[in-house]
């Protein structure tokens, strides 16, 4: 009873927050609760963080080995750490303490074997619940204090979808009562499930020739509406964020009909990213009498993110590219035109915190970077691993002066409080 009247009441917030400020709308829940932080941007407001490292990097506080393979991140809320990884012929969901330690672990599903086997999703929590989806399209919703399973859900088998080469890796969103998929089926391209129960509240209607894809959907505010932006197997789109009605969509097609990073939005326009095809482009949202259009402002042929994605800071997007420049580019957010470039890292994944960027590129090499402003200035490195990778996947989380890094069987945790 009581979580229905919370959830009941986070309904009411949802629709208060209709006409909000332009911008990308914040999770309500505390500390690092989904993929990418509080705002799904990999923005930290956290201060008082070391602006250079020793050589060898930061101090390591600890570190979990065992966790299976995988390129999930942790996500963090209150004194609780979860992440994912495929152990043996499982998907396990696993609980630690702030230290390190195993609360418990729970299983959701079978472990992906195909090509690239390993954990892919991060879990989302939302009023004292996680939400995650497996490598097969099975959505399930756990307790967070024991594991319990409450509900599951398989998003592919209900509305029809068929699962793709690389497996789906959808870090779901939670919407105030909902919980947004993208299952790309013949029932639905994005649809929303009651969070209590997985039952469907809404669906957006299928995209011919179209299905699931990799990338994360996020949600915020433009022209008076609550909006959440994904990309599909050859479109990035938009939806009504309380109905799922389709407000645009725009192409976004390569060769293997793979779309991994998500869109970046600020200030009206979003940016989708995609290889091997239109590459990196940005596009004015612009509301009209049928609802939005998505005109195209640029595009930068540098940018063909794949398994990282861009941070934007001060009208600076920053990212990396794949398979004709696979290295650092700052480009300015209105003009699409490169600022400046970093080759001393190649492509990966960072976040932002304190003027500095964290960058875990895909070799496991870490780098602290100063953002100045012709450059960026390396102020400390070190890696992961004394192997030769070239899988180094998951996004960095930095969160109470803390640094999360994975590699596979691996979580370490670091210290970069200022002293």
């Amino acid at each position: 009873m009581r979580f229905v009247i919370v959830c009941l009441l986070a309904a009411m917030v949802v629709g208060s927050i209709a006409a909000g400020e332009d911008g990308l709308i914040a999770s309500p829940e505390p500390d690092w609760p989904q993929w990418r932080g509080p705002r799904r941007d990999g923005i930290s407001e956290e201060k008082g963080l070391q602006q250079s490292w020793p050589k060898g990097g930061p101090e390591l506080l600890w570190k979990v080995d065992g966790l299976g393979k995988g390129w999930s991140s942790p996500i963090i809320v209150a004194e609780r750490l979860y992440i994912t990884g495929d152990v043996g012929d499982d998907l396990i969901v696993f609980a630690f303490d702030r230290n390190g330690k195993e609360q418990w672990r729970a299983n959701n599903g079978k472990a992906w074997k195909r090509s690239f086997p390993g954990a892919r999703a991060a879990c989302t929590f939302s009023q004292g619940r996680i939400y995650n989806l497996n490598a097969h399209g099975r959505l399930a919703c756990l307790d967070a204090a024991s594991g319990d399973e409450v509900w599951t859900v398989n998003i592919l088998e209900r509305f029809e979808g068929k699962n793709i080469t690389w497996a789906l890796s959808e870090c779901v969103l939670v919407d105030g009562p909902r919980v947004i998929v993208t299952p790309g089926g013949k029932k639905a391209l994005m649809a929303a499930l009651d969070k209590t129960n997985g039952s469907t509240i809404w669906t957006t209607p299928p995209l011919a020739d179209d299905k699931a894809t990799h990338s994360p959907p996020i949600l915020f505010h433009h022209a008076g509406r609550r909006i959440i932006a994904n990309c599909s197997s050859a479109h990035g789109f938009g939806v009504d964020a309380d109905t799922g009605a389709l407000l645009w969509t725009v192409p976004l097609k390569n060769r293997f009909g793979t779309n991994i990073s998500p869109p970046i939005y600020d200030s009206g326009r979003i940016f989708y990213v995609t290889p091997y095809g239109e590459h990196g482009r940005a596009y004015r949202l612009v509301a009209n009498e049928k609802g939005i259009a998505a005109n195209h402002a640029w595009t930068n042929l540098s940018l063909d993110t794949v398994t990282g994605s861009g941070v934007l800071v001060d009208g600076v997007l920053f990212s990396a590219g794949y398979k004709k420049s696979k290295w650092w580019f700052a480009v300015d957010w209105k003009t699409g035109k490169t600022k400046y470039e970093l080759k001393d890292f190649t492509t990966g994944a960072a976040i932002h915190a304190d003027n500095r960027l964290y960058c875990l590129d895909e070799q496991a090499n870490v780098g602290l970077l100063k953002i100045e402003p012709n450059t960026l200035k390396i102020m400390g490195r070190f890696s992961l691993t004394e192997k030769q990778v070239k899988d180094a996947w998951t996004h960095p989380v930095l969160f109470d002066g803390r640094l999360y890094l994975r590699y596979h069987e691996t979580l370490f945790c670091y210290d970069i409080k200022e002293r």
